[in-house]
């Protein structure tokens, strides 16, 4: 019989089932016991700030840049407007790999190593949730592939923007300048919270002098997203307040007349209106299409411009310095009339050359190559501001000297910048010994003084310059700052008048009939101008050598290359009984001034034709 076995404990089973039956209990517990603590952790201790967290990934705060404000001309032509554009951007926060990203972008359209520059760069100084632009004024063909390809771009975003445009290209590029992507230097400078989702400012001209008053004040709204970043809904928006639109001075009619007439030719024209001291036209070329710059512009079209022998970044109507010549002769009347040396009666001899006394070197007259003698034996104010003769201010420079002489230039606004709305303003150069001493360090020589008297030498002068103490000549001392901007948002800008030139009238009148005798006397400089005119101008013409010559050498100009040749100045106003406007004129290495007279001719016949009222 076989021995049994009980296989079974019942007390045992019962205790070990009682002790898991507590582990689990325990370990139930202390699970549930973690749950609630989390739970309390982020429904009660930290609510504030995960719901605060929450709402931020569905809410956003998304800035709304404002419109740039409109530029317009005197007569309501637009020069400056905003286009809508499709810009590719990223955002960074919704990218899982940038690089990945950037590539299979750079697969869909066409991005240049400027973009992606411009891109790095901005990504750098812009949060994480902004959208950052790539590529600027997509194609239809490209939005409609990176639209097939969304879905698996999260963080591309195409957004319709305004987009500066320069309706005239060239025509204005001097001035009125463009706007350009901020860059680096820029941004630290500007107000970042004025300029959130704004990515152009003013560089040059007008558009960077009253960029404040373009600019606008940035705009907010704030949307709901989905996880992938699409906006699904408007919670709230706070309109931008768009930029003011500024109407200039400027004429499109003049501007056109004035580019026309320098064609191919380097050079400027300024004119002003002598009633308000509205600068009319304002010309320098060769110019550059502005609208190359607004997105940033290619490393080949830049180095095109760049190293250019023309110079067309060049803005030679206000940063060009050029010896003013015989421009300056009828001033320097004014001046000799002042100091009480000279009549309009006094008489000077001319034989076609001039000496300092103990001197015998011969300081020759322009009219000696071509006759042999001077103008006649004895020459009076009249006819030597009429033929330009050099003898006569020779001789007045001596006696003046050269600090009495940039004492009455100066309040022509000789040698100093005229306080004109633009940027980049050359002073020029109104030479005294005083100026002498303090930029080079050396003495004054008499000699200087006779180069000084027909505006050669160290005198230096911009054709802005010219152009205003033209204006200053035509108001018979009025003076006035001149200005691009004639009104913002419709209202007109203050005027800003300066103390006037103290000159008794007969003084002026005799200069004035001098500069008549330029254009309409039988042996003025400019004679060829009155052909079939219609009004009587006051003008003076200039030549201003490029390069030096010998005493004894004959100047010939077809022996001479094209970029050594004299520079040709004209100044004038017209009409003589009430004059309305006032021109200042180069026409780099023309020859002489019959190359920048017929301008001068061509942009005064376009303003009178309609004898528009001062604005």
């Amino acid at each position: 019989m076989q021995p049994q076995f009980d296989l079974k404990d019942p007390r045992l089973e019962t205790r070990i089932y009682g002790v898991r039956t507590v582990l689990a209990i325990c370990l139930v517990g202390a699970c549930l016991a973690v749950i609630l603590t989390r739970y309390h952790s982020l429904q009660i201790k930290g609510y504030d700030t995960y719901s605060t967290q929450s709402e931020a990934n569905r809410v956003q705060l998304q800035p709304l840049p404002p419109r740039r404000g409109l530029i317009y001309d005197r007569n309501g032509i637009l020069l400056a407007d905003n286009r809508p554009s499709f810009t590719l951007s990223v955002v960074r926060e919704s990218v899982m790999n940038l690089e990945e990203t950037l590539a299979e972008l750079q697969a869909l359209v066409p991005v240049t190593q400027s973009d992606l520059e411009n891109f790095r760069e901005k990504l750098k100084r812009t949060r994480a949730s902004e959208a950052v632009p790539l590529r600027f004024r997509l194609s239809e063909e490209e939005r409609a592939r990176l639209a097939v390809n969304r879905f698996r771009l999260p963080g591309v975003v195409v957004e319709a923007q305004l987009l500066r445009h320069y309706p005239h290209g060239e025509l204005f590029s001097h001035a009125l300048g463009y706007v350009g992507r901020i860059n680096e230097r820029e941004a630290r400078e500007l107000d970042e919270t004025d300029y959130r989702g704004t990515f152009h400012v003013g560089k040059v001209g007008v558009e960077k002098f009253y960029e404040n008053i373009l600019h606008g004040d940035v705009g907010y709204q704030n949307v709901e997203s989905n996880a992938h970043g699409r906006v699904l809904r408007v919670l709230e928006r706070f309109d931008p307040a768009p930029g003011s639109d500024l109407i200039l001075s400027l004429d499109y009619r003049l501007q056109r007349a004035a580019r026309d007439a320098l064609g191919e030719r380097r050079g400027a024209v300024v004119a002003i209106d002598t009633r308000t001291g509205g600068l009319l036209a304002l010309v320098s070329t060769p110019g550059y299409d502005t609208n190359l710059f607004v997105n940033g512009i290619s490393t080949a079209d830049y180095a095109a411009l760049r190293d250019s022998l023309d110079v067309p970044l060049f803005n030679r109507a206000i940063q060009g310095s050029y010896p003013p010549g015989s421009t300056v002769k009828p001033f320097m009347a004014i001046a000799g009339m002042q100091a009480g040396l000279v009549t309009p009666e006094s008489t000077v001899a001319d034989p076609g050359w001039y000496s300092l006394p103990g001197s015998s070197h011969r300081y020759r007259d322009w009219i000696l190559r071509i006759r042999g003698t001077g103008h006649a034996p004895y020459v009076d104010m009249k006819m030597a501001i009429a033929e330009s003769c050099d003898v006569y201010f020779y001789e007045l420079a001596r006696r003046l000297t050269i600090d009495r002489m940039a004492e009455h230039l100066a309040p022509f606004g000789f040698g100093k910048r005229t306080g004109v709305d633009t940027t980049n303003e050359t002073s020029g150069v109104l030479p005294s010994t005083h100026w002498k001493r303090q930029a080079m360090a050396q003495p004054w020589y008499p000699g200087e003084t006779i180069s000084a008297g027909i505006g050669q030498g160290y005198m230096l002068a911009s054709p802005l310059q010219l152009a205003v103490a033209t204006s200053v000549m035509a108001n018979k001392g009025g003076r006035r700052v001149p200005h691009l901007v004639m009104s913002v948002d419709s209202e007109p800008v203050a005027l800003e008048e300066i103390a006037p030139v103290d000159v008794p009238a007969p003084y002026w009148e005799a200069v004035f009939d001098g500069m008549r005798e330029v254009v309409h006397g039988k042996r003025g400089t400019a004679k060829a101008l009155a052909r079939g005119i219609e009004y009587e101008m006051g003008g003076k013409t200039g030549t201003a050598q490029v390069i030096g010559i010998a005493q004894n050498a004959v100047y010939n100009e077809d022996e001479v290359s094209e970029r050594h040749r004299h520079h040709g100045l004209f100044v004038a106003f017209a009409p003589l009984d009430a004059p309305s406007i006032a021109v200042g004129i180069i026409v780099e290495n023309g020859g002489g001034s019959s190359a920048a007279s017929p301008i001068a001719r061509a942009v005064i016949d376009t303003w009178l034709e309609s004898r528009p009222k001062a604005g």
